[in-house]
């Protein structure tokens, strides 16, 4: 399985350049023929970003004359697909930004619904969103009822606060309210492709405005349907990671009469790359059943030398009255791409319902001094 960055690679650049000379047979294309020898040194990004600016340079003339020469691209060359489509709809965004007018605009905007289900193109989308976010909605809105699923997952992804990979758009994150329409058109989708990204969707605006989601996902459970509840789960994931009151109690995590012991560690101190051991238990001490979501905390230690804590999940159990709920995890240290281990002392406690308890703290050894 190719890393994240190679799944831009020469392949594609050759598959691009075979694909849009069945549509302009007598194109040279030399800065697209070019681009593949210099991806090695760059990251996913980077690499759609050089292959769109050199589509740019070999593509001159005018948006509309841009714009048929993709759309007959993707009607004759089966390889027009995968992740070539995102250099090319990024393309396609830059070159009707540059021209101006809501011709090209809203043209663009109909050409990435098109090609969406390619690849995605919602990495495309933000350009669009960022130049006129007012008219590119009122466009968007629409393809919440589109018959492609793919078109209305575009509808929610193409939106997110915190789309991975993709540049920010300053008016969605100064006004999280502002995409909640389509959601509110999406929650119930048929379509779990769809309904996923909803909830990460949503998940996304819990981290700049917690009660106008714990709002609306009360909304959406006051009209659910099958799904709903699992929809709503996930959007609220970080919320109760972080023990947020609302969010806890719209998903019946109330407060309890808990004993919670532990975490007991298993050893004093781990080696990078290994892994630390920990039991504990939560018992009910109350007269009802106590429904738990119990996680538990990993403070790592930073390059500066403080700690920050990071929420891991454990169960999500309900607990009878003065019954005992028995809790072990193994916590591995492997070394990720995503996070970087430093040295030193670290700590683990629970966190019952988003109370945390019972911190334990323990060495983290580099390899080699253990």
């Amino acid at each position: 399985m190719p890393f994240a960055d190679e799944l831009i690679g020469v392949q594609t650049v050759s598959d691009l350049t075979a694909a849009l000379l069945t549509a302009a047979p007598g194109a040279d294309l030399p800065r697209l023929r070019a681009a593949g020898a210099a991806l090695a040194p760059l990251a996913l990004r980077e690499r759609s970003d050089l292959i769109r600016d050199a589509l740019l340079a070999d593509l001159p003339g005018d948006y509309s004359s841009f714009a048929r020469t993709v759309r007959a691209a993707a009607a004759r060359s089966p390889s027009f697909t995968g992740w070539l489509i995102w250099p090319v709809t990024s393309a396609v965004a830059t070159k009707a930004i540059a021209e101006g007018g809501v011709e090209a605009f809203d043209d663009a905007l109909a050409l990435l619904a098109e090609l969406t289900p390619r690849l995605t193109s919602e990495f495309a989308l933000r350009p669009l969103l960022a130049h006129d976010l007012g008219r590119a909605l009122a466009t968007i809105l629409p393809w919440t009822r589109s018959e492609s699923a793919d078109v209305r997952r575009l509808a929610s992804e193409g939106t997110r606060p915190l789309l991975p990979w993709a540049v920010r758009v300053p008016g969605i994150l100064a006004e999280p309210k502002a995409t909640l329409p389509i959601l509110d058109a999406l929650y119930r989708d048929e379509s779990e492709y769809v309904r996923r990204s909803v909830a990460n969707h949503l998940n996304d605006i819990s981290r700049r405005d917690p009660e106008l989601v714990v709002a609306t996902a009360a909304a959406w459970t006051a009209a659910p349907d099958d799904n709903t509840a699992r929809v709503v789960r996930h959007g609220l994931r970080t919320l109760v990671k972080q023990g947020h009151p609302g969010a806890l109690e719209l998903l019946g995590f109330t407060s309890a009469h808990l004993d919670v012991t532990g975490p007991l560690l298993s050893a004093d101190s781990v080696v990078i790359g290994e892994a630390l051991s920990f039991t504990g238990s939560v018992r009910n001490l109350g007269q009802e059943p106590a429904r738990l979501v119990i996680d538990y905390v990993v403070h790592h230690r930073k390059a500066n030398g403080t700690l920050t804590g990071k929420t891991f999940k454990l169960t999500t159990r309900t607990v009878e009255p003065g019954e005992t709920c028995e809790l072990s995890r193994e916590h591995s240290f492997r070394v990720l791409t995503t996070r970087r281990y430093h040295p030193g002392r670290h700590a683990v406690e629970l966190q019952v319902n988003g109370v945390r308890s019972g911190r334990a703290e323990f060495t983290l050894v580099a390899s080699g001094e253990g």
